[in-house]
């Protein structure tokens, strides 16, 4: 980026060719030959592991879902299939998406992040209009901050006033030039406009900067004369700023961040998070400091698992972050009496999430970027290793401490610690913090589980009360929708058929193109198409009749019949079912067979079982169907018998009896019993 030093016809130069650069960069698409490269290279383990701490089950892999709130996991990886799958919130795709769903980005975005992942070189060639605009509102808002994070730095690098002012605050401060260049520090200058009289000499949208409230009316700018700190998603992206006033002026706050926009909401954001998330995996803890200082001094001394809540207290989306990487925290605060009444307070949400939570009191009058610095990286971690303590414990001392002998406090006291022990979810856990507190309290375990049995079922009836308004107001809202003095119209849903219908689907789609025998070129799709051909059009649900259609017209064409096709097609509904039906929630471990030396003995493995499972898939569909179909003739055999219509009748007992010996075959085959006809 130009220098404002730099003599006019330099300054011309300079911005014609960022102005070609930043047009080729926005105008530019992808490959396929290079998307299909990069899709090939990648892991979806890597790719997920980079955002979740997953652990090995079975052949697979399991975490926490990133993309919505539970404590039990159910977020599935599955290296084989190179897929993810969430079962709670039925998310699912390749790596791909699963980039472009976590990061919110375009399809083009998420490949070039993952190309620079597995350092792939992409082929490029030019966009149409419309493309051009399309990605460009999905990348204009990470483009301008990384604009403005530039700026900031060559502020910092490049002007007298940068290096007088900026650099000279942080070097004060004990960083060293690749610390400041890791994290993106930078200075915003004093002059009212430097960063929007900057951006508009590119070229630049200042609507943009508006959205991100780096300039409120487009012609001052936000920042002035403060050194600046990127704020970084936990992929890299830049998705705010803070600024530290560098000037001693008592009526302007010492912290100033930017406003929330579309992509950055702060209670959502733990600073640091992106340079952390490997060091917090690979150690399974997560320090968690106050301030960007805290965390850029103690990575810059080689503690590099801590992030900082920025200044906010602690919220339920930056815990769920923090569980996503490991499940242990160990928060810090200062010593004195404030901090250790901020130890005590708002804590509970993190043992809400069932964390394993310790407390670390840091010396009176230290912080972490001022102690690290004071006795180094080693007697840091030696002071943390013997100095915190489990959240439960330490609350247990401190209250006790100051409730002394007075019995009103130390039962005020038993009510404080109750409550927090009663919000673990996990009972074991429970049951270790109710005999330790027991024990320093002295008091009976039973007087705890008392107590925390009162607050669980109060807290299990307000669930309830809940639920039942939810669906009071719910049957409320139906009933203004029915017309005026008209009954409410029973709707009968056909579940068990689209259950037979959906396995159906799900034959199709995992296993169509396997040949029924080795010999024959018959393959499972075209049996199972023949077979059901005669109820072809008597699918309730339409996403399973188009799926069962979708396979024939592909027989027909002769295209080769995989899951891949499925995965990858064109609408969304197709690629969403064979998502959900290619993450089965009950796989076969295959633990039993190398450590405890048990076999499936009835059957074959389900993936190796796909012809018996068809067979029996296709059968249960029919018998539904065929009885439908009774009923349905049954129904107009009485009819046609009032008619007095003796030859329509006729016809009709011999379908019957063509209906009743079709649906007995099919039973024997189940070993089921036809009861009807």
């Amino acid at each position: 980026y130009e220098a404002i030093a730099e003599p006019k016809a330099a300054r011309r130069r300079s911005r014609h060719a960022q102005n070609n650069n930043f047009s080729y960069f926005c105008s530019t698409m992808i490959s396929r030959k290079s998307s299909a490269e990069v899709i090939e290279a990648c892991r979806i383990e890597e790719v997920v592991g980079d955002f979740v701490r997953l652990r090995r089950s079975g052949s697979g892999m399991l975490g926490l879902c990133p993309f919505h709130n539970e404590k039990s996991p159910s977020f599935n990886v599955t290296p084989s299939k190179n897929m993810f799958k969430c079962f709670g919130c039925g998310k699912g795709g390749d790596s791909v998406a699963f980039i472009m769903e976590h990061e919110n980005l375009s399809f083009a975005e998420a490949i070039r992040y993952l190309a620079g992942r597995y350092r792939i070189e992409l082929v490029e060639t030019v966009a149409t209009a419309e493309q051009f605009e399309e990605r460009q509102l999905v990348d204009s808002l990470y483009v301008v901050n990384d604009f403005a994070r530039s700026h900031f730095q060559q502020q910092l690098f490049e002007t007298d006033e940068g290096k007088s002012v900026g650099l000279s605050y942080f070097r004060h401060r004990g960083l060293t030039e690749q610390t400041i260049r890791e994290f993106g520090l930078g200075y915003a200058a004093e002059s009212w406009d430097g960063l929007v009289s900057h951006a508009k000499s590119v070229g630049h949208d200042i609507e943009m900067f508006k959205k991100l409230g780096l300039t409120k009316d487009g012609t001052r700018d936000f920042f002035r004369a403060r050194a600046m700190f990127p704020i970084q998603s936990m992929s890299g992206k830049v998705i705010g700023f803070g600024g530290r006033v560098l000037t001693k002026d008592a009526q302007t706050a010492k912290y100033i961040n930017s406003p929330e926009s579309d992509i950055y909401t702060k209670s959502k954001t733990l600073y640091g998070i992106f340079q952390a998330r490997t060091t917090i995996r690979k150690l399974d803890e997560c320090i968690l400091t106050e301030g960007y200082m805290d965390v850029i001094s103690l990575h810059q001394a080689g503690i590099q698992n801590a992030v900082a809540s920025s200044g906010t207290s602690l919220t339920t989306d930056q815990i769920r972050m923090i569980k996503r990487l490991s499940p242990n925290i160990k928060i810090l605060y200062d010593g004195d009496p404030a901090g250790i009444k901020a130890a005590l307070r708002g804590l509970d949400m993190v043992l809400a999430e069932d964390m394993n939570v310790r407390i670390a009191l840091l010396p009176v009058g230290e912080d972490p970027d001022s102690y690290v610095q004071k006795v180094g990286a080693e007697g840091f971690r030696t002071y943390l290793a013997e100095h915190s303590a489990d959240f439960i414990l330490f609350k247990t001392q401190v209250l006790a401490k100051d409730a002394g002998d007075d019995p009103i406090k130390r039962a005020g006291l038993i009510r404080e610690i109750v409550s927090s022990i009663a919000l673990i979810p996990d009972t074991i856990k429970r049951a270790v913090y109710v005999r330790d507190c027991a024990t320093m309290l002295k008091i009976e375990e039973a007087a705890l589980y008392s107590e925390i049995n009162k607050i669980l079922l109060k807290t299990l009836e307000d669930k309830r009360r809940d639920k039942e308004r939810k669906q009071d107001r719910e049957t409320e809202a139906d009933d203004t929708l029915l017309p005026e003095k008209e009954a409410p119209t029973v709707r009968h849903t056909s579940v068990g058929h689209e259950i037979q219908e959906r396995d159906v689907a799900r034959i199709l789609v995992l296993f169509g193109g396997e040949k029924m025998d080795a010999d024959q070129p018959l393959t499972l799709a075209g049996a199972v198409l023949a077979s059901i051909q005669d109820v072809m059009d008597n699918f309730d649900n339409a996403l399973y009749s188009h799926i069962a259609k979708l396979t024939l017209e592909m027989l027909q064409k002769e295209i080769a019949i995989t899951p891949e096709v499925f995965l990858k097609h064109a609408e969304p509904e197709v690629s969403k079912f064979a998502f959900e039906v290619a993450f089965s929630p009950f796989q076969y471990s295959e633990n039993w067979e190398k450590m405890h030396d048990i076999f499936l003995r009835n059957q074959p493995k389900p993936d190796l079982n796909f012809k018996n499972d068809a067979l029996q898939a296709v059968r249960r569909f029919k018998l539904r169907k065929l009885d439908r179909m009774s009923t349905e003739n049954q129904k107009t055999i009485a009819d046609t018998e009032k008619s007095g219509d003796i030859e329509t009748l006729i016809r009709l007992l011999k379908v019957q009896q063509k209906i009743n010996a079709a649906s007995i075959e099919i039973a024997k085959q189940l070993g089921t019993v036809v009861t009807k006809g």
